[in-house]
């Protein structure tokens, strides 16, 4: 399994934003308009897991994912997707480490990520922060880990 740092240059940008697309998540069919419109900032990236050259899930690394721009928190880790046929493999575990020693690389020192989900980030060393706006509107929970 290979997970892949790229951006619309990349030879796997296409593929993932297919994959996104038809995905079992509603929110990859966003991320794939997202990716086909360039959205991304020059330094934002998609993590894309591959095994046997086929995508099997993706994150990204923006500035805000669905955190209102009013808060002060940023790099933010988002659209988090592994394939159900492919969970249970610690995929999500792997992405969300490459995105954080990119974060890093380029001089970030926190990272967030906000989520519905209980105990799931905090295995992975997040610690919760709180609930906070989203741009979908309602609370969802924040947390950060320190790089």
């Amino acid at each position: 399994m290979e997970i892949y740092t790229i951006t619309s240059a990349h030879e796997k940008w296409e593929r993932t934003a297919a994959f996104a697309e038809k995905c079992s998540w509603s929110a990859g069919k966003n991320l794939a308009k997202l990716m086909r419109k360039d959205f991304f900032k020059v330094w934002e990236r998609v993590f894309a897991a591959f095994e046997d050259d086929e995508p099997v899930g993706f994150c990204t690394l923006t500035e805000k994912d669905e955190l209102l721009p009013k808060y002060p928190y940023t790099p933010l880790i988002g659209f988090v997707f592994v394939d159900e046929a492919h969970r249970g493999k610690r995929i999500s575990e792997k992405m969300i480490g490459a995105a954080l020693e990119y974060a890093k690389t380029i001089g970030y020192d926190k990272v967030y990520i906000m989520s519905g989900e209980k105990g799931l980030y905090e295995k992975y060393g997040f610690s919760y922060m709180g609930d906070f706006e989203s741009i979908y509107g309602g609370k969802d929970q924040l947390f950060v880990i320190s790089l």
